[in-house]
């Protein structure tokens, strides 16, 4: 596309309801995975009046890691290992899956009653092959445990792996590249080709140029291995990076379920039917305390 672009990929909007809208970045057609980010949504701005909230029952997941960071307002997480905690803007909340794990995500009782604006990016990053079944974890790291610098302008905090010379406290087993990024008076900057080899800037809002060509909000800018990629980015305007090594391969995605084997995939599907049926023994999923309801398998209501 250019000396330092080498796609961009324009989001497809969803409207899920009540005004939330998702715009879905990855997986893109021609363009599965950045390094390990394999999903790449962005939701909201939404306002919620009091009484009213988000609510994402129960589901499953397999061979992957989510990764929630917000922008604003609030998020309760419950899953079935008992970790109950809310997740507020600059915090990480990072839901390793492995071999099964099943969660919920819903408005959190004070925001319920008086009302909030939802803001934020979801990710998926894929687990190496070798590890795709390894035992689910979550982990959430605060924000002020988030390495911040200044980006040529730019407040930015390092989320997951090492970039522009700081690292995150986040664990994971794969090379990766994460930074959310506020440039209140506008940024200027270079990414350098030695950060990592496949690297994406997206633009949630306001708008960045490369070399001359704009990326407007909700775009992901693919940026070309191998270059020195200069960066201006308008003042308001909030962007992410995102990247990292290559994965071990390609994997398959189909709903909330990511691997390398199709197979793998069925036998988690029908391990969630069986959950769900209340034959929860011999299946890698149960319900998170306190929970009762849950998403079945598409098409399957």
């Amino acid at each position: 596309m250019t000396a330092f672009i080498d796609k961009i990929i324009k989001p497809r909007e969803k409207d899920l309801g009540d005004g939330f809208v998702v715009r879905r970045i990855l997986p893109f057609h021609a363009q599965k995975m950045v390094g390990p980010f394999i999903f790449f949504d962005h939701f909201g701005p939404v306002n919620y009046a009091p009484g009213k909230g988000f609510d994402v029952r129960p589901h499953p997941h397999i061979g992957l890691a989510t990764v929630t960071f917000l922008y604003e307002g609030a998020i309760r997480h419950k899953d079935m290992l008992g970790n109950d905690l809310v997740i507020r803007p600059g915090a990480v909340n990072w839901m390793t899956a492995g071999r099964g794990i099943s969660h919920s995500e819903r408005t959190p009782d004070e925001e319920r009653a008086s009302g909030q604006s939802m803001h934020g990016i979801q990710t998926w990053v894929a687990l190496p092959e070798d590890l795709q079944e390894i035992e689910p974890d979550f982990v959430h790291h605060p924000a002020e445990t988030l390495p911040e610098f200044d980006l040529g302008g730019a407040k930015a905090r390092v989320l997951a792996g090492k970039a522009f010379g700081h690292e995150s406290p986040v664990e994971y087993p794969h090379p990766i590249w994460y930074v959310g990024a506020d440039a209140l008076n506008g940024a200027e900057f270079v990414i350098s080709k030695d950060e990592c080899e496949e690297r994406a800037l997206y633009v949630a809002d306001g708008k960045a140029l490369i070399d001359g060509t704009e990326v407007e909000a909700g775009q992901m800018a693919i940026l070309t291995p191998g270059t020195d990629v200069p960066v201006s980015v308008a003042p308001d305007t909030r962007f992410m990076l995102a990247g990292g090594a290559p994965m071990d391969g390609p994997r398959k995605i189909d709903w909330n379920f990511v691997s390398t084997d199709t197979a793998r995939i069925e036998q988690a599907k029908a391990d969630w039917r069986a959950s769900i049926a209340g034959n929860w023994k011999g299946t890698p999923f149960g319900m998170p305390p306190g929970e009762s309801d849950y998403i079945p398998l598409p098409g399957e209501d």
